[in-house]
């Protein structure tokens, strides 16, 4: 019998942990009687067609899409909630970073200068970043240039080395690439953050029954109040697990809307 496919690919600064995660999870889904556990974690190349493959047990998505391409195509099971300065619950904000020489700057003054973002379907790195700019457009534009990096350690490094002078970083992956990789944020500084949003909805395939769906929700909040999960949830800055309504979702497709009717369609 061929096995589902499980992923958790949106937060990699510790790999290991990661796969250790799932270890713990499987286990904990094992025991509740869920069948056909793949033994590893994929690392998905290609995103979309991995989440909507309908084989998919578990992953982990970014809201915009969840909101867009995903739209009545995938379930949500729930989200983690992350211990970073900028999150509350499960939701958090995106933080805008710049180098040093740039860190006494307000929002305002990068008028003309360059962004970098990971990518135009990225709600904490894209649809946060332009809803936040959209005020300050002149004739829809703001920046000299926005480049795509293809994802937040890529747009950290380019402002870092100066091919880009700011970018908008989900927090919880800017405060693992500080703990994990400082040499990835040195020199560079916070200028602002982005209004909240809710975080990074785990999802099953949209034929994952509703018997499936509670169970792995309850392994899911298990695994929180487990000692032996402790030291890895830890290590991933992870508090909690909720089951939010797929309704707060909306406070995604409600920025890109803000945005657009500024005359604000693209970052730019």
């Amino acid at each position: 019998m061929t096995a589902r496919l499980a992923s958790l690919p949106m937060y990699l600064a510790n790999r290991n942990a990661v796969a250790t995660l799932w270890d713990l999870l499987r286990q904990n889904l094992a025991e509740a009687g869920l069948q056909r556990l793949p033994q590893a974690l994929r690392w998905p190349p290609d995103y979309p067609a991995h989440w909507l493959d309908p084989n998919l047990l578990i992953s982990q998505t970014c809201g915009y899409p969840f909101t867009d391409d995903l739209a009545g195509k995938v379930q949500l099971l729930g989200a983690f909630a992350y211990d970073a300065p900028q999150c509350s619950g499960i939701a958090c904000r995106s933080v805008l970073v710049a180098r040093t020489e740039h860190g006494h700057l307000g929002l305002e003054g990068f008028h003309g200068l360059r962004a970098a973002f990971n990518a135009p379907n990225s709600q904490s790195g894209y649809n946060a970043f332009r809803a936040l700019v959209a005020p300050l457009a002149t004739q829809g534009r703001f920046f000299a240039s926005a480049v795509e990096t293809g994802g937040h350690s890529e747009s950290v490094d380019a402002v870092r080395e100066g091919r880009a002078d700011l970018a908008a970083i989900d927090c919880v992956t800017y405060a693992a690439l500080a703990r994990y990789t400082p040499l990835a944020t040195q020199g560079l500084r916070i200028i602002a953050t982005t209004e909240d949003y809710p975080g990074l909805p785990l999802i099953t395939a949209q034929g994952t029954s509703k018997t499936e769906i509670a169970l792995m929700q309850s392994s899911l909040r298990s695994l929180m109040n487990s000692a032996q999960a402790t030291p890895v949830l830890q290590a991933l800055n992870i508090l909690g697990f909720e089951v939010p309504e797929p309704g707060v979702y909306q406070r995604c497709v409600d920025m890109r809307e803000t945005a657009q009717a500024l005359g604000y369609p693209l970052l730019a």
